[in-house]
């Protein structure tokens, strides 16, 4: 298991209760889609899971076999390599091209050998359908084309599971489809992917495990896992 949380209380950065008694787990491969309205936990969520915030009280809250009850500040990068994580604005760095936005994450995660650096970019790239454009800069490439850069770096580390926050909420409903479709194929290859969103249609054209955060609760609604 992945992520098993039992009785967990997700606050917002304010300190506040934005969930309560939450039980969530996630295993290798899930597809999971936490639904709801805007304010309602879901980004609180994802953000406890990879550190971002704490969790204050909780009868079991492990990730990837962290206790997060216990963890360390120092020991929270090695728990973020084992994760990718993809943003609805995208959030590559503006001033250098995709391979160098690669690069950048790679290098800083400790890889040193420029030709396992180099095989590793073209690899992910070609994953995600955007090896001809290694050299453009992010204004160069359309609102899907940065979002798959963004997938393409999530997954560069070979991480246990990819956290997606409203991955599609930028983004024209046909591009929408096509990354739903590229995320489901990473989960098929037995990485977790954890996904935000509003786009209803999506859910239900790519069925998943799905979870409702509303009124500072959080339901299992659906049990379907695509095959």
């Amino acid at each position: 298991m992945l992520v098993e949380f039992k009785k967990a209380n997700i606050c917002q950065a304010e300190g506040e209760n934005v969930l309560e008694n939450v039980d969530f787990c996630v295993n290798e491969g899930d597809f999971i889609y936490l639904i709801g309205r805007v304010g309602s936990g879901k980004s609180s969520l994802l953000k406890t899971i990879y550190c971002e915030l704490d969790i204050d009280e909780a009868e079991k809250a492990e990730v990837i076999g962290n206790n997060l009850l216990e963890i360390r500040r120092k020991e929270i990068p090695a728990l973020r390599k084992q994760m990718g994580i993809v943003f609805q604005d995208f959030q590559l760095l503006t001033d250098r091209n995709v391979y160098k936005n690669l690069r950048f994450v790679l290098r800083s995660t400790g890889w040193k050998d420029k030709q396992e650096i180099d095989e590793r970019i073209r690899e992910v790239l070609q994953d995600v359908k955007m090896e001809d454009k290694a050299d453009k800069m992010p204004h160069e490439l359309s609102g899907g084309e940065q979002q798959r850069v963004c997938i393409a770096r999530a997954i560069l580390n070979h991480p246990k599971m990819i956290i997606a926050d409203e991955p599609t909420g930028n983004l024209d409903p046909e591009t929408a489809d096509n990354i739903l479709q590229l995320l489901r194929e990473i989960a098929q290859k037995g990485t977790a992917v954890i996904m935000t969103t509003h786009n209803m249609p999506l859910v239900d054209k790519y069925p998943g495990i799905v979870y409702r955060c509303d009124d500072g609760k959080m339901t299992h609604v659906d049990n379907m896992i695509y095959g």
